[in-house]
């Protein structure tokens, strides 16, 4: 792996992010959190929404199938110091599938466990949510995700997503623990788009 590769995992630190998880027995999937250069932010009652997007110079199609369609074999396979493994606990793969992300022992969290809401597999558009595991905590009921991948002209794509924080009661969300939450996005998405990048055949 070249110095960006290894750049971007030393960067993750399998803390609170939200990993790319698929289910092989069906064409829906669900898709992780994604990388930021524009972000907007609002508050309300019990809930605290984030918006970002990030451009790409790998074509939408290739995310899509890296980041969704194989990720619960590429991932593990790219950061194996972080992610143990992907596995289904109910469902078939359609909508209200379940499916757990278990960390390694390098990680501070043991676990997350991911709902797929709505996938539109022609419009590159994944609804997920985050349901159980460590990084939720005591504060935290669910964070909902919303993420669409659009294509550019210069054939790469603009990765666009929303992060819905559902707390218990009215609690804020911390500026620390959202910033903890995209800086291991950003590392788990830029080891995927280096990986693509050094092997232009894959998912081609």
């Amino acid at each position: 792996m070249d110095n960006k590769l290894n750049q971007s995992m030393s960067t993750f630190k399998g803390s609170s992010f939200s990993l790319p998880i698929y289910n092989q027995a069906s064409d829906n999937r669900i898709l992780t959190a994604i990388n930021t250069h524009t972000h907007k932010k609002k508050k309300i009652m019990g809930l605290t929404s984030f918006t970002q997007e990030m451009s790409c110079p790998i074509a939408p199609a290739r995310m899509f199938k890296a980041l969704i369609v194989d990720s619960n074999k590429l991932i593990p396979k790219l950061l194996p110091q972080f992610i143990a493994s992907v596995d289904v606990i109910e469902g078939n793969g359609g909508p209200g599938t379940i499916e757990q992300v278990n960390f390694t022992e390098a990680s501070q969290f043991k676990y997350v466990k991911h709902q797929l809401k709505e996938l539109d597999c022609d419009n590159f558009l994944c609804k997920y949510s985050m349901i159980e595991g460590d990084p939720l905590g005591d504060k935290l009921e669910s964070i909902d995700y919303e993420v669409k991948f659009e294509a550019t002209s210069d054939g790469g794509c603009v990765c666009k997503m929303t992060s819905n924080y559902n707390t218990i009661g009215e609690i804020a969300v911390s500026e620390e623990k959202i910033k903890e939450g995209k800086e291991n996005a950003v590392a788990i998405y830029k080891v995927v788009e280096s990986y693509l990048l050094q092997n232009p055949e894959v998912y081609a």
